[in-house]
């Protein structure tokens, strides 16, 4: 892959079996470098499903990784698991059912309470499993259109926000509807933070987001933590860099 590096971190272009490639690579790093529980958040969206197929149907995610991993996702929508815009539940179909992942590894969100009183579960059974100040060794996001990263929006409250160590919160995205969203201090505390992004339509922001002013979208909050920020972008995501 092409590799580059930007105010917001490092930036590797590719086709899309590279970035597939990358990505497993990435968990073998994690895996190899944290031990066990190695835990990571996966994030929702047409690609991440893409891999979860690829990945599958090619074998790439190793026994090293598998017998390690505790997965989990970066954000969520407040619906059943079952439901097809469920960010862990489509996790949970396509890869870690046929992969065979057992259930104590699995770190799905109990969507049934009210958004902050699941917001405080979380957090506190996050703090209570793995300890205070930590979240997730590998942490997969994506760019929206707007810019946007996880369930941070344009002029989310969480942009402007005061660092308080919390690592999860309620999020009320107008017309979308209330999530559950890592924060910009969660992100602070993963030690490895991936961003995919991929077609055309993403062309144009991207290049705003990584060449524009800064402070203009959500996603330009990783330049606090450039050093272990890495973009996985294809060729036509990348078409105007």
């Amino acid at each position: 892959m092409e590799e580059t590096t930007s105010a917001y971190g490092k930036i590797r272009i590719g086709s899309l079996e590279d970035i597939f490639r990358r990505t497993a690579e990435l968990m073998e790093i994690s895996a190899a470098t944290c031990g066990d529980p190695c835990t990571i958040g996966l994030t929702g969206g047409s690609t991440p499903k893409a891999f979860y197929r690829w990945a599958v149907e090619n074998k790439a995610i190793s026994k090293a990784v598998l017998d390690q991993a505790m997965w989990s996702v970066s954000d969520e929508r407040l619906v059943p698991l079952d439901h097809p815009e469920s960010n862990f539940g489509n996790a949970n179909r396509l890869l870690l059912t046929p992969l065979g992942v057992p259930e104590e590894r699995k770190l799905n969100w109990p969507m049934m309470l009210d958004p902050h009183s699941l917001a405080a579960m979380v957090e506190r059974r996050w703090q209570d499993r793995f300890g205070y100040g930590h979240t997730f060794d590998l942490c997969f996001l994506g760019m929206g259109d707007d810019g946007h990263t996880a369930s941070i929006f344009p002029d989310s409250p969480m942009l402007g926000a005061i660092a308080s160590g919390t690592l999860f919160a309620p999020v009320d995205v107008p017309g979308k509807g209330w999530r559950i969203s890592i924060t910009p201090d969660g992100l602070a505390a993963s030690s490895k933070i991936v961003i995919t992004v991929t077609g055309a339509a993403k062309a144009e922001r991207l290049k705003a987001v990584l060449e524009g002013e800064p402070d203009q979208y959500p996603v330009q909050l990783v330049s606090r933590f450039l050093e272990k920020v890495e973009w996985l972008v294809d060729t036509e995501a990348a078409a105007l860099l």
